[in-house]
């Protein structure tokens, strides 16, 4: 990881006054860190800290930072960006510095671990305000709504404040353009307060990317990112005792592209599924949906080959199978164990695969004669028995072995 430190020093004094819009009544704050009474980490002199994940937002960092210069006090702020960017959105920072009178902090990693969740934790590590407001670089987060978010917290005693897009007065159609990143974006959140319903039942909009987070009721220790969704990892993984939320509208990207995406998606899918079940039960229930999807290749080349060119059950079966592996294969490195494929080489992960893939013929060819030439069962319907019966132990040497994490 690459750090530049950039700091400027015109402070001012002046505070800004916001209307705070809360969605419970006051309460203290409570204690989170484990034998403090609400004491701050060693290092902590600023009243807040702002945390911007970046990856290519060369064209966004100056309307950012001018923003966010006239929204918060120089001598109480500091702004971290936690780069991932291809291009030059680092350089493009440090030339900013003369004219940004808060002092600025960039982390550059060479290696993305966790997405931009991962980089949003790098931050908070590096923190040293009372507060850390996490925010994105594209100005679709109102820099003006940032010290509203902070008022909302020290008045109303709160661990966390999320800004929400769906609380009374806030907005998120200017910055979802079209019906279908609205369906996606309604859907998503919609599905997510389903599964973690006892989590969020104090918070509206549980896939905000702007939110702050008081530095005492934060361990950074416990979270394991994944992704862009940040705010529901710390819900659940932290367990902040008090939510308050503050509306605002989610504006237009100031410029750039959207990096949401498929991949993206199937990321946020893994999350959530991790954080519902655990990871290894979660790796086991995406492993079986990607089994159940290799179902259909497997039965159609079955049944192409014994039903339609007659040849007999028992190679057809072996000749599905490789189909199905393949299949599998495709899916399982490139959605369930990604961010595990940098402990082998390609061909040393399909080659184990393959063999693994093909290794349980020698049960299953014995198993699909039995069922159907002594049992008399039908050969799709055996073949697919065959296929269940397998599941586990496949499932098992595969994630013990083939992809088995590493400890740094």
């Amino acid at each position: 990881m690459t750090i530049t430190d950039i700091t400027v020093a015109e402070p001012s004094s002046a505070e800004p006054t916001a209307t705070v819009t809360a969605s419970v009544a006051p309460a203290p704050v409570r204690a989170a860190l484990r034998g403090t009474i609400g004491e701050l980490p060693v290092g902590t002199t600023l009243r807040q800290t702002v945390v911007v994940p970046t990856y290519n937002e060369r064209d966004n960092v100056e309307a950012l930072l001018e923003r966010l210069a006239a929204a918060l006090p120089a001598d109480d702020t500091e702004i971290i960006f936690v780069d991932d960017s291809t291009d030059d959105t680092p350089a493009v920072i440090a030339s900013l510095q003369e004219t940004c009178p808060i002092p600025v902090t960039v982390l550059h990693r060479e290696h993305a671990t966790g997405g931009l969740g991962g980089a949003v934790v790098e931050g908070m590590r590096a923190a040293r305000g009372e507060w850390i407001v996490v925010m994105d670089a594209d100005l679709q987060h109102p820099p003006s709504v940032v010290p509203t978010l902070i008022a909302a917290g020290r008045r109303d005693g709160a661990d966390l404040v999320v800004g929400s897009r769906y609380a009374g007065g806030g907005s998120s159609r200017a910055g979802l353009d079209g019906g279908y990143r609205r369906l996606v974006s309604g859907g998503s959140t919609l599905f997510t307060k389903v599964i973690f319903r006892n989590n969020l039942i104090q918070v509206s909009d549980p896939m905000s990317g702007l939110f702050a987070i008081r530095t005492s009721s934060l361990e950074t220790e416990e979270l394991r990112p994944l992704g862009y969704k940040i705010l529901l990892e710390l819900i659940v993984r932290n367990r902040p005792g008090r939510i308050v939320e503050v509306p605002y509208a989610f504006q237009p990207r100031h410029a750039g592209e959207s990096k949401s995406s498929l991949s993206e998606g199937f990321r946020f899918l893994k999350h959530l599924a991790i954080l519902r079940f655990g990871a290894k039960r979660a790796r086991m229930l995406v492993f079986a949906m990607i089994g159940v999807s290799g179902l259909l290749p497997n039965q159609a080349a079955l049944w192409f080959l014994h039903a339609v060119l007659g040849v007999h059950y028992v190679p057809a079966a072996i000749v599905a199978n490789l189909v199905a592996v393949g299949w599998n294969f495709a899916l399982t490195d490139t959605l369930l164990y990604r961010d595990r494929r940098q402990h082998r080489s390609f061909a040393g992960r399909f080659s184990r695969f393959f063999v693994l893939g093909n290794a349980d013929l020698l049960l299953r060819v014995p198993l699909l004669a039995l069922l159907v030439s002594g049992l008399h069962i039908g050969v799709l319907i055996a073949n697919l028995l065959t296929l269940l019966i397998s599941f586990v132990v496949r499932f098992l040497i595969l994630d013990g072995l083939i992809y088995k994490a590493r400890r740094p």
